[in-house]
């Protein structure tokens, strides 16, 4: 197979920044951020995104999708498929080899198994226009955008009819993407390693700025509803901010929480090797042995 993409995967605390920049930087490729609270700017210690890592002999490594959006912005999977493509495509036609790196399971998911995504928007310009249209115009508009309409129940209300329109032509307009081949790695130490890195990572981060990065977004306006949403890190914190937890409390169920976290990404990494996604695994973020993989598989 030839492969257009490098992926490097793994649990969280297992080192895929610096070994995805070490790699990028020996073979010429820049890194594309498959994390799901990366992408926003001003939450850097609690999502781990250590840039730092991106530097490499005094060398910036390029990387895409952080710090794009605003706390108060929505991200989703859609606007990382869209994000992701477009970056894929600029380093791709500048002949560098693109590293897709991190943990969120969902999206590293919808990219190696190619998912078709629409974004559907029920625009107030949009409805009204339709709604202008018989019942009679609307149903033969539908059944053309949507000749294997299975549910007839979406012909006897004009509301219904009107959605089912909005909903079918959008899926009839999704973007085609180029076909990805991926080159997939993944790191996992085993289960108390990655719970002892989490524990001395945890540690580290409460002492030197997490608290304070989470009151700083308080302090901008982020509600603590929305520090819940980025879960976590901004969740137990933001609990502790409330004095709803004690520092010690907040420490243990963070700690727990992180911990299920990993679990939950090594699941997710398992369902995606019994689909069919062949992942080669190291137990250590090992330049030479992913090196190694490369040099067999990627330039084959």
């Amino acid at each position: 197979m030839s492969y257009n993409l490098i992926t490097i995967l793994g649990p969280t605390a297992v080192g895929k920044t610096k070994l995805a920049a070490l790699l990028a930087n020996h073979f010429d490729g820049e890194i594309i951020s498959a994390d799901s609270r990366q992408v926003y700017k001003r939450m850097n210690i609690g999502t781990g995104k250590d840039l730092e890592d991106y530097i490499i002999n005094g060398k910036k490594i390029p990387y895409y999708l952080i710090d794009i959006v605003e706390p108060t912005e929505e991200f989703n999977l859609f606007l990382f498929n869209e994000y992701f493509y477009k970056a894929f495509n600029d380093i791709t036609s500048r002949n560098k080899i693109p590293f897709l790196v991190g943990g969120t399971g969902l999206y590293l998911h919808s990219i190696l198994k190619g998912y078709k995504l629409n974004k559907v928007e029920f625009s107030k310009e949009k409805y009204e226009e339709l709604d202008k249209l018989s019942i009679e115009e609307l149903r033969e508009r539908l059944i053309k955008v949507n000749p294997k309409l299975h549910n007839t129940t979406d012909l006897l209300e004009k509301d219904r009819i009107i959605r089912a329109i909005i909903i079918s032509e959008a899926e009839n307009n999704f973007n085609e993407h180029p076909e990805i081949r991926s080159l997939t790695i993944g790191i996992n130490p085993g289960r108390e390693k990655i719970k002892e890195r989490i524990t001395e990572r945890l540690k580290y981060r409460l002492e030197n700025g997490m608290i304070e990065e989470v009151e700083k977004l308080v302090a901008e306006g982020i509600t603590f509803d929305k520090l819940e949403f980025f879960g976590l890190e901004y969740k137990y914190i933001g609990m502790y901010l409330k004095c709803e937890l004690n520092y010690n409390d907040m420490f243990q169920k963070l700690n727990s929480a992180i911990q299920q976290f990993a679990k939950r990404q090594m699941t997710w990494f398992r369902k995606m090797e019994r689909e069919g996604i062949k992942i080669h695994w190291l137990e250590e973020a090992d330049f030479d042995a992913a090196k190694k993989i490369i040099e067999d598989n990627y330039f084959a």
